[in-house]
């Protein structure tokens, strides 16, 4: 739950920031654009990397209650998805504009307060995954094979995520 929240937040500030003027900036530019492109597939690879060498740990994980230093790790790791998400900014800085009513003014509050909609709805959502998840806690930690065998493959999963943002090609 923690990391749930902190990928909520830390896709929420990438609203803040396309509020005020982000969303342009990379929308514009091409260099801007690939920072915040290689900036997010580097750290899922990083994510990636640290799931399969860590696979074998998942027993001793879900059989432990986490002491509050990994829940806040765990609240920072999401937080550093959500930020790093290019698919946030595209999101924000494409989708969000349209329902914004220009004339009104304050366009950026306007833009934070129909953020405020997606952040809801992930924490939502992302919780209600998370809730299950936990009901399949006691088949996984069974066996340590399977654990190591769903550590792996989610790892390898994160890490094709991460290198397939890294090609992908902006569409003009």
């Amino acid at each position: 739950m923690a990391s749930v929240v902190g990928n909520a937040l830390g896709v929420y500030l990438v609203a803040v920031a396309v509020a005020f003027g982000l969303g342009t900036v990379v929308a514009r530019s091409d260099t801007a654009f690939e920072i915040v492109k290689f900036v997010g597939a580097a750290y899922l690879v990083y994510l990636g990397i640290a799931a399969v060498t860590h696979r074998r740990r998942l027993a001793s994980a879900l059989g432990a209650e986490q002491p509050a230093h990994r829940t806040v790790r765990s609240a920072a790791d999401g937080f550093l998805v959500g930020v790093a998400n290019p698919k946030a900014l595209v999101i924000f800085g494409a989708v969000l504009p349209q329902f914004v009513n220009r004339a009104a003014g304050h366009v950026p509050s306007q833009m934070l307060v129909l953020a405020l909609v997606s952040f809801g709805t992930a924490l939502v959502s992302d919780s209600c995954w998370v809730l299950a998840a936990s009901t399949f806690r006691r088949w996984l930690a069974s066996s340590p094979r399977r654990l190591e065998m769903i550590g792996g493959a989610g790892g390898l999963a994160i890490i094709t995520v991460g290198i397939s943002v890294a090609l992908t090609r902006r569409k003009q």
